[in-house]
Order: structure tokens, then sequence, then C-alpha cells
């Protein structure tokens, strides 16, 4: 029998996860962890309050402030005062963190390549409308589910 499609996407995400911190190690960042990823996929270039990354991974500001703070020692990331909020942090990458986000970002292009190739340019479509689909239809559902949000875990991403 086969696993479920939540095991099968849990397994991807798993090894794509694992894939991205081999290539950073390769690429010459040894101090790269899984953990880093989810802030890597929530970050953009002109930085976001803490609070709202975590909001957006689903974890909680304190789990957040341990990775976010691994990855400032690594000189990745940086923090500084909102400027319209004094009281929040914003999460901003380093010159050298967005080198390293670049590069990150150029692998993920290369895989894209990788799967074309090896599946044909037709089925990866179908496979990535498919998760599409599947994500919306979920995100619907939740829309329309008068229960309140799962709260945050204290999981690191």
């Amino acid at each position: 029998m086969s696993p479920p499609l939540i095991g099968l996407v849990y397994r991807t995400y798993k090894a794509m996860e694992a894939d991205m911190v081999r290539a950073a190690h390769r690429a010459g960042h040894p101090g790269i962890k899984r953990t880093h990823n989810a802030v890597f996929a929530t970050l953009r270039p002109q930085g976001l309050r803490a609070v709202d990354m975590a909001a957006q991974m689903g974890i909680t500001r304190q789990s957040l402030g341990e990775v976010v703070r691994e990855m400032v020692d690594l000189g990745i990331l940086e923090m500084r005062p909102d400027p319209t909020d004094r009281r929040a942090k914003l999460v901003t990458y380093s010159e050298e963190g967005l080198r390293v986000a670049g590069e990150g970002f150029a692998h993920i292009k290369d895989l894209d390549r990788r799967f074309v190739e090896e599946f044909g340019p037709e089925d990866y479509a179908t496979a990535r409308r498919v998760l599409e689909r599947v994500a919306q239809m979920l995100a619907e559902d939740a829309a329309a589910d008068p229960s309140p949000p799962p709260a945050p875990t204290g999981e690191q991403p």
C-alpha cells in the first residue's frame, strides 16, 4: 500500500531541506543548518518583524529568536529596531546573508531545471499544479472553518 500524500510531501520536503543544507556546505557555508531553511524561505530582502516571521512560520517568537541568533552569529542576519515601532525588532539579511540567500535561490532554480529534465516539462507542470491546488483547497477549508487557528508550536522550523 502506498503512503498517503502527506507522507510523500513530508518525505520530499525533508529530502529537499537536507539537499539545501548540503548545497550551502559545498558553497562554503558549513554553519548552515536545517532549522535555517525556514528563515530563508520566509525572510524577504527588505526584512520582516520578528513577530511576523514567527507567525508566518507557525512557531513561537522564542523559537524563532533562537534560530535568528544563530544566524546573526554566522553573519547572515542582522537585527535592528523596527523604524515604525521601536519596541519591535526587524530581522534583515546582512550583505553576506543576501549572498548566501542568492546562492540558495540559484540552487533551487537548478533543482527545478533538474526536475524538468527528469520528468519532462508536462509532468513537472502537472505535479506543481496538483500541489498548488491541494494547498489552495486546504486554505479554502481553513478560511471556512470558524474554529481558531492552531497556536504556534514551540518547534523550530
